[in-house]
């Protein structure tokens, strides 16, 4: 290992288990030297998160929810308290009720809109908000998105409308904290086999239709996207912000799916 990111420490919320993009990327950044604080919600996630914490030496694990003002409140103080500082903040938060993904895109309630905006969305901007007085010496905000932001995705319904507004929330974030030294960017996962995705009715459809049809032949794996990840950290990423980077072997290239799937 190059140590990419030696000295560095990193805030990660949203891993749920071992199959979640948020652990392929708290992985990938350990490995490359990083310290790293977890977050879990609700003690159910927390006995899965402990073990994955320890595995990557992981000494700060606490209980967050973006909902709610003082679990943030709490988090920040321990980071504070034991850090001081911190260089990389990974946003990995959606959600949105998932009896309201199959319906009819048109039925989707105002409760249910404003719950997946805040919560996919406007975390980002809270969270940002929070970390940037400890990125003294600038820093890196990631986040996840999906290709259902820009164009109609079987079974996305208003997640696609609260990941067009998160990317937008990328651009203007990374405007806004540039002065500081701070980077803002998202990756655009193909469909993966987590925890989240299989709530999500058409997962496996989906899955195989984006595997058999992507230029490179496959989905993404986690190493892929935690090396990403690694990479928009690192002082290699150093003049990429605002962006929006695909890893999803290349599906999102397409217009119309390979000739021999017609």
């Amino acid at each position: 290992m190059s140590n990419l990111l030696h000295k560095k420490r990193g805030l990660v919320l949203g891993v749920a288990n071992e199959r979640s993009i948020a652990w392929g990327i708290a992985r990938a950044m350990q490995a490359e030297g990083a310290e790293l604080a977890l977050t879990y919600q609700g003690e159910a996630m927390g006995r899965r998160v402990r073990p994955l914490a320890a595995s990557i030496r992981s000494e700060i694990v606490l209980p967050a929810d973006v909902t709610d003002d003082i679990s943030l409140d709490k988090v920040f103080a321990e980071l504070t308290a034991k850090w001081g500082s911190l260089d990389i903040l990974v946003h990995a938060i959606a959600f949105s009720d998932k009896n309201e993904l199959s319906g009819r895109f048109i039925n989707t309630t105002k409760d249910n809109f404003q719950n997946s905006l805040a919560i996919s969305c406007y975390s980002l901007i809270d969270l940002s908000r929070r970390a940037k007085p400890l990125m003294n010496n600038g820093g890196t905000i990631l986040t996840l998105t999906f290709q259902g932001s820009n164009r109609v995705t079987p079974y996305y319904n208003v997640m696609g409308v609260a990941k067009a507004a998160l990317e937008s929330t990328v651009r203007y974030l990374a405007n806004d904290l540039g002065r500081d030294g701070i980077r803002v960017n998202a990756i655009s996962p193909g469909p993966m086999k987590t925890l989240a995705g299989a709530a999500i009715a058409g997962a496996r459809s989906t899955f195989r239709f984006t595997e058999a049809n992507a230029p490179l032949g496959s989905n993404p794996t986690l190493e892929a996207i935690g090396g990403t990840a690694v990479y928009l950290a690192s002082d290699y990423g150093r003049c990429t912000t605002g962006e929006i980077i695909a890893v999803d072997g290349g599906f999102h290239v397409l217009g119309m799916p390979q000739a021999e799937n017609i």
